[in-house]
C-alpha cells in the first residue's frame, strides 16, 4: 500500500519536460513499479507481449481455465506461496498427461500459464488461465501433431484428472510439514481433520472450462496483453469514491445480459481489505510457461516447431523497435511539438508521513 500510495507523487522524485518552442513546462514524478499496482504495468505488459510476438506459431489457440473449489481455495489463502506454486504446476501437468495419451492428442504440448486470484467482486477466487497451441510435438519431435479442428481436450477428463493430481500433491506437502492453519482452520492442523477436509473436496465437481479457439494471432496477443498483468481491480473500475464508500462496476456472472452489469459499493477499509488479499507472496511468478514453451529450451522448441509447420521466422528486430518506441520524447499538449528533459526532481528527504514503500517487481 505504501507503495501505490507514492507511484506519481513527490515522494519518488520525476523529471521536468520542457518544449522548446511555447516553453510549456510539466513534471512527471516517477511510478512506484510494484506489480499490484493498477497505474504501473502498462510498460511491462507491453514488453512482456512484445516479447511473446516472437513464440506465435500458426496454430488456433486455445484457453482452459482451471479453478480451485471453495475448500481448497481457503487452504490456498493461508499458505499462499505453498498452494498457489501448485496450482500452477498441477494445472500444466494435468494438460501435458492428458496431451501425451495417444488416445486424445498423443503429444508434447506447450503453455503459458497465469495465476489469477480474484473475482468480480474481488473476493479470493484462486484459478489459473492457460493459453495452448492447437497442437505439440510427436514424441520423437520428428512431426507437428494437430488438434481437432475446434476441440482441444475434453474438460470431464481435465478435471477429474486435476482433482486426483492436486489431492495426492496437497496432502504430500501436509505430510512434510509444509502447510500452515489459523484461527478459523486451526483444526486442519490436525491430520485426521485435514484427511476428512481431503475427502470432501473429492466429492465434489472442480470446475475446469475451456473456451472456444481464438480467432488468430491477434486475438491471442490482445488476451495476453489483457491478462498477464492485470491487477485485482483497475482505476477504469472505479466509478465513485468519498469518505463513505468505493463503488465500482463488477459482473455477475449468474445473470443474463445486460443484467450482469453492476454497481457494487463497500466501506473503504472493505474495499482495501479485499484488495490486498490479492497481494502475492514476495517473488512469486505469477506467470509461468510449460512444456515446449518452458524458458530453458522454448527458442530450440519454437524453432523446431516453425520448422515441422514450414513457417520462417518472424523478422528480426521488432521487439527493440518496440522497445525503442516506448522512449520517445512526449508531445507538448500545446503545441504538439516534442517535449525534451531538462531536469529532475529530488523526493523529500524525510516524507511528510512513514512510509512502507517497498518495490516489487517480480
Amino acid at each position: 500500500m505504501g507503495a501505490i500510495e507514492a507511484c506519481r507523487t513527490p515522494r519518488l522524485g520525476g523529471h521536468v519536460d520542457a518544449c522548446d518552442d511555447c516553453g510549456r513546462t510539466r513534471i512527471s514524478y516517477n511510478s512506484c513499479r510494484n506489480r499490484h499496482c493498477p497505474k504501473c504495468q502498462g510498460a511491462a505488459r507491453k514488453e512482456w507481449v512484445d516479447a511473446r510476438v516472437a513464440d506465435l506459431l500458426p496454430v488456433p489457440y486455445f484457453h482452459v481455465v482451471f479453478t480451485l473449489p471453495p475448500g481448497i481455495a481457503e487452504i490456498a489463502f493461508h499458505n499462499k506461496a505453498v498452494v498457489y506454486a501448485l496450482l500452477m504446476r498441477i494445472a500444466a501437468q494435468t494438460l501435458q498427461a492428458v496431451a501425451a495419451d495417444p488416445k486424445r492428442l498423443g503429444a508434447e504440448i506447450g503453455i503459458v500459464a497465469v495465476l489469477h486470484t480474484w473475482g468480480q467482486a474481488m473476493t479470493h477466487h484462486p484459478h489459473v488461465h492457460c493459453v495452448v497451441p492447437g497442437g505439440g510435438l510427436s514424441p520423437g519431435r520428428s512431426r507437428w501433431v494437430a488438434c481437432r479442428p475446434g476441440f482441444f481436450l475434453p474438460v470431464r477428463v481435465l478435471s477429474r484428472l486435476f482433482r486426483r493430481l492436486f489431492l495426492t500433491a496437497l496432502a504430500d506437502v501436509f505430510a512434510h510439514g509444509e502447510l500452515r492453519f489459523s484461527n478459523e482452520l486451526s483444526h486442519l492442523n490436525d491430520a485426521e481433520a485435514f484427511t476428512r477436509h481431503l475427502a470432501r473436496a473429492r466429492r465434489v465437481e472442480w470446475v475446469v472450462y475451456s473456451k472456444p479457439p481464438f480467432g488468430g494471432p491477434d486475438q491471442v496477443l490482445a488476451y495476453l496483453g489483457r491478462y498477464t498483468h492485470r491487477v485485482a481491480i483497475a482505476n477504469s473500475r472505479i466509478v465513485e469514491v468519498d469518505d463513505g464508500h468505493v463503488a465500482f462496476r463488477w459482473k455477475d456472472y449468474r445473470g443474463n445480459g445486460r443484467d450482469r452489469e453492476k454497481i457494487m459499493r463497500l466501506d473503504p477499509r472493505e474495499f482495501i481489505r479485499r484488495f490486498l488479499l490479492h497481494v502475492l507472496p514476495a517473488g512469486f511468478h505469477r506467470m509461468r510457461h510449460f512444456g515446449f514453451l518452458a524458458n530453458s529450451h522454448r527458442r530450440d522448441r519454437i524453432g523446431l516447431c516453425r520448422q515441422l509447420l514450414d513457417q520462417p521466422s518472424p523478422a528480426g528486430g521488432q521487439q527493440q523497435a518496440g522497445k525503442s518506441q516506448h522512449r520517445q520524447s512526449y508531445e507538448c499538449p500545446d503545441c504538439r511539438r516534442p517535449m525534451h528533459r531538462t531536469g529532475i526532481t529530488v523526493a523529500p528527504v524525510s516524507p511528510p508521513r512513514p512510509s512502507s514503500f517497498w518495490c516489487d517487481t517480480s
